[in-house]
């Protein structure tokens, strides 16, 4: 595993038309469960798929090495015929989740065609309160309006932060369909920062699409580790191999496992190495 350590570490993954047709190639599902296993929390974009059997038959080729991942998956969202589910992948031994937190997010004034997946976790610990706890908000935005969905995700972002007043660390992950030039309002949130600048994460290596976003202030077990897994580079794949698995490359970022523990320097800028 190339991750895994005493950190928590928490990825997104845009695994691209996410469905029947994918679930039923042998050696694709192979790379993506091995993508999971490196993670603790993996938050899945675009599952389209009309039958629900895909990500239970996902979750349990990964759990097929021993594994102990659960997930739980929101519902079918989108404003045409073609509707994506978001969901997230879970270790069990490292990770739990709080059953009665997983809900659709606001979406003020009908602004994104598929509002975030939110699910409050902690990690465990013992004892079990001294734990990280934190929100995790999964998104994908639509190619077509991204200014206005980025700053709907920011109203989105803020009022999460409201939702419990014994919660502060939320973490907006996902498909933005931009990078942090293009955040919009998101940059005007206090303390806001970002795991990933500086490196492309699409599997051509052209765009920068996926990120981590949280309050720096408040979220300081952040580690200030973070990285792009490279689907050509970790499994030795060609590219027409790697774009069968998704065009999108999964990002992570690292966060230390008891509640608020401090970095060396809270107030140094987020990023690490790859």
């Amino acid at each position: 595993m190339l991750f895994r350590s005493d950190a928590i570490t928490i990825a997104s993954f845009n695994i691209q038309v996410f469905g029947e047709s994918k679930i039923a190639k042998h050696q694709v599902v192979d790379v993506l469960a091995r993508v999971v296993r490196n993670f603790d929390v993996v938050a899945v974009q675009e599952v389209r798929a009309k039958s629900d059997s895909v990500v239970p038959q996902f979750v349990s080729a990964i759990n097929g090495d021993g594994s102990r991942y659960q997930f739980v998956i929101g519902p079918r969202l989108g404003r045409t015929a073609s509707k994506e589910q978001y969901t997230f992948i879970y270790d069990t031994t490292r990770i739990e989740l709080d059953p009665s937190s997983v809900g659709t997010s606001p979406n003020p004034g009908d602004r994104l065609h598929r509002p975030p997946l939110h699910a409050r976790f902690r990690v465990r610990a013992n004892p079990p309160e001294s734990g990280f706890t934190f929100w995790l908000v999964d998104t994908h935005t639509d190619p077509d309006e991204v200014p206005q969905e980025v700053n709907a995700l920011a109203d989105v972002f803020l009022e999460m932060k409201a939702l419990r007043p014994d919660e502060d660390d939320v973490i907006l992950l996902g498909d933005l369909n931009a990078g942090p030039p293009q955040f919009g309002k998101i940059r005007q949130i206090p303390n806001i920062g970002w795991a990933v600048s500086g490196v492309t994460t699409n599997t051509r290596r052209t765009k920068t699409y996926d990120n981590i976003i949280f309050d720096r202030a408040a979220t300081t077990e952040y580690t200030g580790r973070w990285g792009v897994l490279d689907l050509q580079n970790t499994f030795g794949l060609p590219l027409d191999k790697a774009l069968e698995v998704s065009d999108h490359n999964p990002v992570w970022a690292a966060f230390r496992p008891w509640e608020g523990q401090h970095t060396a320097d809270a107030s140094a800028p987020l990023g690490g190495t790859r």
